[in-house]
């Protein structure tokens, strides 16, 4: 029962609608009892001819105002216990979701998705069910079976009552047994379900990927092997799960037979009467549910322990980028200027950045290129605070970015990543998404200096086209130019492209360079490209290799450095004139 213990927090919370629900509870247990007590009592007053029609009409009148009132306490206490278990789940619900949009980059390099989906599904839902459910079942087995045992006792015969719960302190022994058991497959089993859940989510993401390399029936059989498991490991909680009503049946079954047989005795020693046995046997059978309950409870209970340790476990997590404790609350402005010695991402051993330095200016544009792998990305993440560097700092108007607070920070920057994310809603709404109170005008406006507005216009529903999961409806260069229209649409003061360009064609890319120039001259803009003509109307340029700066300089300078720079701007130059015909302009 210790998950009650851990859920205090949750029952003070809401002690108002507990308390109610408890009572009312109470209040429905003690008006079942009333029923096999009146039985009793027309029993006997028909084997003794006492019975009169009009007290019969009375007797009647009697026990429908008495179902009345417990169909209303019944709808009482499903309302205040059911509604606060629900509660409950949304609240938790919450807290994953608010720690999922703080942990850092790094806890989703080691976690799946599929997993923390599960988290916020499977392992809420018990949860819930044991607040819910749970709490029903304790308060009702103790309170429905203290007031059967009562009744029994006091009422009608205290021998028969004890003679009847002989076998009783067995089923708590087999019950408790059972539920360890239970506890330790289930956790197995919803982990079972993570890798499932995981598989599936995977495998609908990289749909196009699996038909492009034909590995349909591989991942098939790969589902059908994780499936078995979660069959297999769901099969072993089913057969604990199995043990708990034939154990509690054989039980009361027992108790059945032996308050026949000694009830009979003392019925033919006039120590009861027809009547009492008859109350006695119907009360037994009411004592039946308590019984049933209490196995439910180790059930139910041990489920719900098992998913609340999962999500504890998974709330304990700490983002590893936070708010300093002085950090102040403005957007930072002004000249950026990287002083970084190394970096190195965590669990690695190898520096991703060695030795960079440079400043740039406010409203000026920085160009950075190099190989793949050469640290461009990385240069770009850690002013977005993804990852903190360590060894050096990265300045923005004089004063280091973890002196401001991280959402002014990410407030400050509009960031267009290489990995396109679009959300399953119209085109518009992608747009508009750090701005859903756009005007339709706004949106329409940074569509065109994207470059975006007149493929858009050429839908069927234009701006209202629904995008699919990830955008998968549009093209590579679509994504991206709408994904620009989503950053411009905050106007940032300082813009990131992360390869942003790579899918568009090279007028495509110089008319949106142009819009860029032309609507951000006092703003600050970052480029990472792999080509050249991206970066070669910047005001810096930093040619990566290894993660250090192995050139600087504007286009003209790299030019005449005559380095990697400029033989890989002339091959590309030359690449784009062989597909333009191998004529000259």
């Amino acid at each position: 029962m210790r998950l009650f213990l851990n859920l205090f927090w949750y029952f003070k919370k809401e002690k108002r609608s507990y308390i109610l629900g408890i009572l009312f509870l109470m209040a429905s247990s003690f008006l079942s009892l009333i029923p096999p007590y009146v039985i009793g009592i027309i029993v006997d007053d028909i084997r003794t001819h006492h019975l009169t029609g009009i007290l019969l009409v009375k007797w009647i009148g009697f026990l429908i105002a008495v179902g009345i009132i417990y169909y209303g306490t019944g709808y009482a206490w499903r309302q205040f216990i059911f509604g606060a278990a629900v509660r409950l789940s949304r609240l938790l619900r919450n807290q994953l979701y608010d720690l999922f949009t703080r942990l850092s980059p790094n806890f989703y390099h080691k976690r799946r998705i599929g997993d923390l989906m599960a988290h916020a599904t499977n392992d809420i839902r018990a949860v819930e069910d044991a607040a819910g459910d749970g709490i029903l079942t304790l308060i009702d087995s103790i309170t429905m079976g203290a007031m059967v045992i009562f009744a029994m006792a006091v009422l009608i015969n205290p021998i028969l009552t004890v003679i009847a719960l002989l076998p009783m302190p067995f089923m708590v022994w087999a019950t408790s047994r059972y539920g360890s058991m239970l506890h330790e497959r289930f956790h197995l089993a919803q982990a079972a379900f993570s890798d499932l859940n995981d598989k599936v989510q995977e495998n609908v993401s990289g749909v196009r990927v699996i038909k492009a390399f034909g590995q349909e029936e591989a991942e098939k059989a790969a589902f059908r092997r994780l499936s078995a498991d979660v069959v297999q490991k769901n099969i072993a909680v089913a057969k604990i799960d199995a043990l708990f009503d034939p154990t509690i049946t054989f039980i009361v079954m027992i108790s059945y037979f032996l308050s026949l047989v000694f009830g009979s005795m003392f019925v033919v020693k006039g120590a009861m009467t027809i009547g009492e046995l008859t109350s006695f046997t119907l009360y037994l059978g009411q004592f039946v549910w308590p019984m049933l309950a209490f196995g439910f409870l180790f059930n139910i209970v041990e489920r719900g322990h098992a998913s609340y340790d999962r999500i504890q476990k998974l709330l304990a997590e700490k983002p590893e980028i936070c708010d300093h404790d002085k950090a102040i609350d403005v957007k930072p402005a002004g000249d950026i200027s990287y002083a970084i010695s190394t970096f190195t991402y965590p669990e690695s051993k190898q520096p991703a950045l060695c030795d960079i330095h440079f400043n740039l200016p406010k409203g000026k544009t920085l160009g950075v290129v190099g190989k793949t792998g050469s640290g461009k990305t990385t240069l770009l993440k850690i002013l977005l605070r993804e990852f903190d560097v360590q060894d050096g700092t990265i300045a923005i108007g004089g004063r280091p970015i973890t002196e401001y607070k991280l959402d002014r920070l990410r407030e400050t920057i509009g960031y267009v990543p290489q990995d396109h994310f679009l959300f399953s809603a119209t085109i518009a709404e992608n747009i508009a998404f750090a701005r859903p109170e756009a005007t339709q005008e706004e949106i329409e406006e940074v569509a065109k200096l994207a470059r975006i507005h007149d493929d858009i216009i050429g839908f069927p529903d234009g701006y209202q086209t629904m995008v699919g999961e990830r955008g998968v409806t549009l093209s590579g260069g679509q994504k991206q130019r709408i994904s620009i229209a989503r950053a411009l649409l905050i106007e940032p003061e300082i813009m990131i492209l992360d390869d942003s360009l790579s899918a568009v064609d090279a007028d495509t890319e110089e008319a949106i360079l142009r819009s860029l120039k032309a609507t951000r001259g006092d703003k600050t803009t970052l480029i990472a490209a792999h080509r050249m003509s991206a970066v070669q109307h910047a005001d810096l340029i930093l040619v990566l290799d290894n993660g250090r700066i192995v050139e600087r300089g504007t286009h003209d300078e790299l030019m005449r450095l005559g380095g990697w720079y400029q033989t890989m701007y002339q091959r590309q130059q030359l690449e784009s004139l062989v597909e333009q015909g191998g004529k000259a302009e």
